[in-house]
C-alpha cells in the first residue's frame, strides 16, 4: 500500500466533502440513492480484499451480503425496535463465522473450481432461505422497525431519518476504507499480498498460507455482511434475490470496473456501475445492453479499470531517463 499521489489525496477528500455535503441539496430521493451507493461500496471493498489483494477470485460473494441482511431480521423483535449495539455486530459476526466455515471447505481448491465452489455455496446458502419458511420464502421477510441507536437511554441518531442514516453510512464506508489500508499495511496484509503475487514461495517461506486465505476470507464475509445489515436497514425488506449469483455479478464488476487492488477503485466502481444503472434503465427497458457495451469499452481502454487514471498523475511530470547508447568505432 504505497502512499496516494497528491493529486489523487486531493480528489479523494474533494470527493469525501462533495458527498458529506450532498444532503444539503435536500433530495430525498438522491439522498437514498447515494446512501444506496455508499453501502454497495463497502460491499465492493470487502470483495476487493479478497480479488484485488488475496487473488481469490469468489463467486458467491453475495452469500454473507444476504446472511447478514437476513440475520438482523431473524433476530429483531417483531414488534419493536432491536438494538443496533446488538444486532450490527451480531450481524457481522454471524456473516464472518459462515465465511469462515465455508471457507474451510472452498480455500482447499483452486482457480476455476475455486469459483465453482464459491458459486455452489452461495447458491446452497440462496436456495435455504428460498425454498424454507425461514426467511419467508421467495417472498422474503420484512423489519418491521429499524434497530435503535441508543445509549443510557439517549437516542444519538436515528436510522428511520434519512439523513441521520445517509451519514451513519458514510462514516461507516470511511472506516472501512481506513480500515482495509491500516489491515493491507500490517503484516498480515502484507502476507495476502505475497499469496497473491507468489503463493508457493510463501509456501516455502514457511508461511501457513491455508490459514492466511482463510482470515481474508473471513474478514471479507464480515465486511460484505456489514453492507448487507444496512441494506437491509434502509429498506426494510430482504428476500433471496440479495444471495443470488447476479448479485455476486454485480459486486465483481464494481471491483473490476473501477480497478482491483486499489481500495479506492471499487468505491468509484460502485459509484459508476450504480448510477449506469439508474441512468440507462429510465432510458430503455433494454439497458443490459447500453450498460455491457459500457462495461466493455471501459475493460478495454482502462483495463486497469477507473483507477487507472490515477496512474497517469502518478506518472505525469516524471521525466525518462536518457539512455545513452554506446558508440562502436
Amino acid at each position: 500500500m504505497t502512499p496516494l499521489p497528491k493529486t489523487l489525496q486531493a480528489t479523494f477528500l474533494a470527493s469525501a466533502l462533495a458527498i458529506a455535503l450532498f444532503p444539503l441539496a435536500n433530495s430525498p430521493f438522491y439522498i437514498e440513492l447515494v446512501t444506496k451507493i455508499m453501502i454497495m461500496a463497502i460491499f465492493a471493498m470487502s470483495l476487493d480484499l479478497l480479488v484485488g489483494y488475496t487473488g481469490l477470485v469468489s463467486f458467491g460473494h453475495a452469500a454473507y451480503f444476504g446472511i447478514a441482511a437476513y440475520a438482523v431480521v431473524l433476530i429483531s423483535p417483531k414488534y419493536e425496535a432491536a438494538s443496533l449495539w446488538l444486532t450490527l455486530p451480531a450481524s457481522v459476526l454471524i456473516a464472518a463465522a459462515s465465511a469462515f466455515v465455508i471457507g474451510l471447505f472452498v480455500l482447499r481448491t483452486k482457480g476455476i473450481y475455486f469459483i465453482m465452489v464459491t458459486l455452489a455455496f452461495a447458491q446452497m446458502v440462496y436456495f435455504l432461505f428460498h425454498d424454507t419458511g425461514l426467511g419467508g420464502g421467495s417472498d422474503g421477510t420484512y423489519l418491521n422497525f429499524k434497530p435503535e441507536a441508543k445509549l443510557a437511554g439517549y437516542t444519538l441518531f436515528d436510522l428511520g431519518n434519512t439523513r441521520h442514516f445517509y451519514y451513519f453510512v458514510f462514516a461507516l464506508m470511511l472506516l472501512v476504507y481506513l480500515f482495509l489500508r491500516r489491515l493491507l499495511q500490517s503484516p498480515l496484509g502484507r502476507a495476502f499480498i505475497g499469496i497473491k503475487v507468489n503463493e508457493h514461495r510463501m509456501w516455502s517461506l514457511g508461511y501457513p498460507v491455508l490459514r492466511y486465505k482463510l482470515a481474508s476470507f473471513t474478514i471479507a464475509g464480515g465486511l460484505g455482511g456489514l453492507a448487507g445489515y444496512l441494506a437491509a436497514c434502509q429498506f426494510g425488506f430482504v428476500n433471496p434475490e440479495i444471495l443470488s449469483w447476479h448479485q455476486s455479478g454485480n459486486v465483481l464488476l464494481m471491483v473490476i470496473l473501477g480497478g482491483m487492488g486499489t481500495l479506492y477503485g471499487p468505491i468509484a466502481g460502485a459509484f459508476a456501475f450504480v448510477m449506469m444503472q439508474e441512468y440507462f434503465s429510465a432510458l430503455t427497458k433494454h439497458w443490459q445492453l447500453l450498460m455491457g457495451g459500457l462495461i466493455v469499452l471501459v475493460v478495454l481502454f482502462f483495463p486497469g479499470g477507473l483507477a487507472s487514471l490515477a496512474d497517469r498523475f502518478k506518472t505525469r511530470g516524471v521525466k525518462k531517463p536518457v539512455v545513452a547508447e554506446a558508440k562502436h568505432g
